[in-house]
């Protein structure tokens, strides 16, 4: 009996362990994601000079989760309720970093972003959409750096502290 809690704790730890890695490697997985979304939205309203909400629904379909649900809700909302949009962007990004591996520096840049969208002309659009990018590029290049430097030693502590707590309570 005692073996099978000590294998149920190991596994457990390693479980977080796993996780904590899986994290490390998505996050550079979902900035990439987001920076090829803001090209297509770049495009969508410099070349096709398409509305907001347009430009977000020819986004979603172009990109997998969970970026898609959030170009998609966005679309959405600005078709069926006139709110002022800088709160709409907050409450997606804010549901948008819930659901994917994002920090609170992505979450800053894309807010920044936010009060800028739709308050210019074309041309001051696309130069704030690359200054977005250039932002996320520094972002990416931490995420990485943080995935190489952590990736295998956050399975490897998971491990570890599971069997170091075993031989604690054994």
């Amino acid at each position: 009996m005692k073996w099978i809690g000590a294998l149920l704790l190991i596994s457990t730890a390693a479980l977080i362990g796993f996780e904590w890695s899986n994290r490390l490697t998505k996050r550079p997985k979902h900035i990439r994601q987001l920076k090829s979304a803001l090209q297509i939205l770049e495009a969508e309203i410099v070349y096709s000079q398409a509305p907001l909400h347009e430009a977000f629904f020819s986004v979603s379909r172009k990109i997998p989760d969970p970026l898609k649900s959030f170009f998609a809700a966005l679309g959405t909302e600005m078709q069926e309720v006139q709110l002022d949009f800088f709160n709409l962007w907050e409450h997606k990004v804010d549901k948008l970093v819930k659901d994917s591996t994002m920090n609170e520096s992505e979450k800053e840049i894309l807010n920044q972003f936010g009060r800028t969208l739709g308050q210019h002309d074309i041309y001051q659009q696309q130069k704030h959409i690359q200054l977005t990018n250039v932002h996320l590029d520094r972002e990416l290049e931490e995420a990485l750096d943080n995935y190489y430097k952590y990736g295998k030693m956050a399975k490897s502590l998971g491990i570890l502290s599971g069997i170091f707590i075993v031989l604690l309570l054994i």
